[in-house]
């Protein structure tokens, strides 16, 4: 999220739309401190006045992807994906505001790494069905980061066949080569668990 420096209004961007010269600067948080949440707020009146402006459509950017046929196969035939982002329409709004919650309302899945972390007891349910972080976590999720062999759900399933592990008082977990967490299986600090010969390992 950041301001436009023509207008002083909110605009959004995504990693899609950034240089990849430009990557490094763009993921620099002490720079760009604020993040979509994917949660918006609209008034239905000004909405229908942008529909009517355009043509019944709200004028988002449109975004290039390279992805493959197969996803599961990255020899497959390489295409373009053409997507717009919902967020975006908030620099189509004169006078939008962004509204700012505390990081432990946030939990991102955007990956397999952050689906393990969901499901962990780092995170918990309240009485009024909101996903947060643990009291204990302070605020701060845990970082994981899984071997790319578990990039889809399927996959990262055959990891986790008894649920995910506690990570409620784990830094960090990098997880590489094919393993798979009984039941029960703690982790805590900075783990980094490592399959580098070949078959399946248990832990």
């Amino acid at each position: 999220l950041a301001k436009d420096s023509s207008t002083g209004g909110l605009l959004l961007r995504e990693s899609a739309q950034c240089p990849e010269e430009d990557e490094k600067a763009f993921q620099d948080v002490t720079k760009y401190t604020f993040f979509n949440t994917n949660n918006l707020w609209v008034d239905l009146v000004a909405l229908k006045a942008i529909f009517d402006k355009h043509g019944g459509a709200i004028p988002l950017p449109v975004m290039k992807n390279s992805k493959t046929v197969d996803p599961r196969d990255k020899a497959s035939t390489p295409v373009l994906q053409l997507e717009t982002a919902m967020g975006a329409a908030i620099s189509c709004f004169e006078g939008a505001a962004a509204i700012v919650i505390p990081r432990e309302r946030f939990a991102p899945v955007k990956t397999t790494s952050d689906l393990v972390a969901l499901r962990s007891d780092a995170y918990r349910v309240t009485e009024d069905f909101r996903i947060t972080l643990a009291p204990s976590r302070e605020g701060v999720p845990p970082t994981v980061k899984l071997d790319g062999r578990y990039k889809f759900v399927d996959a990262m399933e055959t990891l986790i066949p008894a649920g995910a592990p506690s990570l409620v008082g784990c830094k960090s977990l990098t997880v590489e080569g094919e393993v798979t967490f009984a039941q029960g299986v703690v982790f805590k600090g900075s783990v980094v668990v490592k399959n580098g010969g070949g078959g399946l390992k248990t832990l």
